[in-house]
C-alpha cells in the first residue's frame, strides 16, 4: 500500500524561461530553438473538424443519458479529447484559482524558488524530461506535484503554498476528483468493464496538477511550449486559465488548434486508458505553442491509476478475436521509464505494444 510520497524520476535544472523572456531578446537563444516543426491549421471555419462537445448533465440525466454516452464514445474512439460542458464546477471557484496561480507567477523569483524541484525529484517549480546538457528546451515554466491522495503530497509544495492558495485548491482538487470518477465510469459502461471491478485502478488512482506559464515569444515559429507528446495517465482534465491559444491536437495528420468553450474543461485520453481498453480509447499527441505577444497560462489535472497497481489491458477485454495488443508493466515501472525519456509523440505507449509474429506491432 502506498504510505509516503515517491520520486518518479528526476530532470536536470535549467534556465527559468519567464526570467529569460523579460529580457529583451535579439534572437531566440540556440538551446531553445526547434526546427522542422509540423505548421498547425491557421485558418479554422465552420467546415474544420470541431473536437466534440460533451454534456455532463444529459451524460448523468436518465432522459439522455444513451445519446450522450454514444457522444463520449465516438469522442473517445475517433479524437482522444473531448470538451466538457455543464460539469457543475463553481464558476467562482474557478475564477479564484485563476487569479491565485497568475499571482503565484507574478513573485519574485526568489519567492518562487522556494517551491523548486528538489534534486533527484521531478515535482516542484521548474521544468521536465531535461536529461542531458545539450537537449532542446521548452519554451514555458511550470509548477508541478501530486494533489491526491494527501499522504502523497511533497511536504514542502501543497502544504506550503499561500493559505488562500491551498484552500482554493484544495476544494478544486476535490471537484477534479469527482469529475475523473464520473467520467471513468460512463467510459467503463461504454467499453463494458464497470461491473468487472476492472476501473478500479482509475477510480482510485493518483491526481497530480501541472500549472503551466508559456511567455510570450518574438519568434514564436522557432520554440514549443510543449513538443508532441501524448499523456500518461487516464485522463487529464485542462482548465485554460487566460483568453490565449496554444493547445494543438493532431488529427489525421493535421495539427489543429483547440479554442476552449465559455466554462468548459478539454479533457484527453491518456496512455493507462488506451492501454486498459486494449486499443479502444486512444491517446493522442498534443503540443503547446507560444504567442508572439502575450502570456499563455493553464492548469492540467492528471487522473492517473494508483502507484501500487498494474497497467494493462482489462482482462474481459482480451479474447482469441481481441488479443492483448500491450503488455503489462507496474505503474511506477511505467511512469519511471516514460521520466527517463524526453518527450517525444507516443514512443513510450508503442514500447508497450506487443509485436506478432513478423516484428510488426499489433
Amino acid at each position: 500500500m502506498e504510505t509516503k510520497a515517491i520520486s518518479l524520476g528526476s530532470t536536470l535544472a535549467v534556465p527559468i524561461v519567464q526570467e529569460l523572456a523579460k529580457k529583451p531578446l535579439i534572437s531566440v537563444p540556440p538551446r531553445y530553438v526547434h526546427h522542422d516543426q509540423d505548421p498547425p491549421i491557421v485558418f479554422l471555419d465552420s467546415s474544420s473538424p470541431q473536437v466534440p462537445v460533451i454534456d455532463m448533465q444529459r451524460l448523468l440525466s436518465e432522459d439522455f443519458m444513451d445519446s450522450e454516452l454514444q457522444k463520449l464514445d465516438h469522442a473517445c474512439r475517433e479524437w482522444g479529447f473531448f470538451q466538457l460542458i455543464n460539469h457543475e464546477v463553481s464558476c467562482s471557484l474557478v475564477e479564484k484559482l485563476k487569479i491565485e496561480i497568475e499571482e503565484f507567477f507574478k513573485l519574485p523569483i526568489e519567492e518562487k524558488n522556494k517551491f523548486g524541484q528538489q534534486k533527484g525529484d521531478l515535482e516542484g517549480y521548474g521544468n521536465s524530461f531535461v536529461l542531458t546538457e545539450d537537449q532542446k528546451l521548452n519554451w514555458g515554466d511550470r509548477l508541478y506535484f501530486t494533489t491526491l491522495p494527501p499522504h502523497l503530497r511533497k511536504p514542502h509544495l501543497f502544504p506550503n503554498l499561500p493559505p488562500s492558495f491551498r484552500e482554493i485548491l484544495e476544494t478544486y482538487s476535490a471537484e477534479m476528483k469527482n469529475i475523473g470518477e464520473k467520467i471513468f465510469k460512463q467510459m467503463g459502461k461504454n467499453l463494458g468493464i464497470l461491473d468487472n471491478n476492472e476501473m478500479t485502478g482509475l477510480l482510485e488512482g493518483r491526481q497530480a496538477m501541472s500549472f503551466n506559464y508559456y511567455p510570450p515569444c518574438p519568434q514564436p515559429e522557432q520554440v514549443i511550449g510543449l513538443p508532441p507528446h501524448s499523456d500518461f495517465g487516464g485522463i487529464t482534465i485542462l482548465l485554460e486559465v487566460n483568453d490565449v491559444q496554444g493547445l494543438q491536437i493532431k488529427k489525421d495528420g493535421m495539427w489543429i488548434p483547440i479554442k476552449s468553450l465559455p466554462n468548459a474543461f478539454i479533457i484527453n485520453i491518456g496512455d493507462t486508458l488506451e492501454i486498459l481498453s486494449n486499443g479502444t480509447y486512444r491517446s493522442i499527441e498534443h503540443r503547446a505553442t507560444i504567442n508572439s505577444l502575450k502570456e499563455r497560462l493553464s492548469i492540467a489535472t492528471f487522473c492517473s491509476p494508483k502507484l501500487d497497481g498494474d497497467i494493462g489491458p482489462a482482462p474481459s477485454l482480451v479474447t482469441p478475436e481481441t488479443p492483448a495488443l500491450f503488455r503489462s508493466t507496474s505503474v511506477v515501472d511505467y511512469i519511471k521509464g516514460l521520466f527517463s525519456h524526453k518527450l517525444d509523440g507516443k514512443s513510450h505507449l508503442d514500447a508497450m505494444r506487443i509485436q506478432n509474429e513478423k516484428g510488426k506491432s499489433n
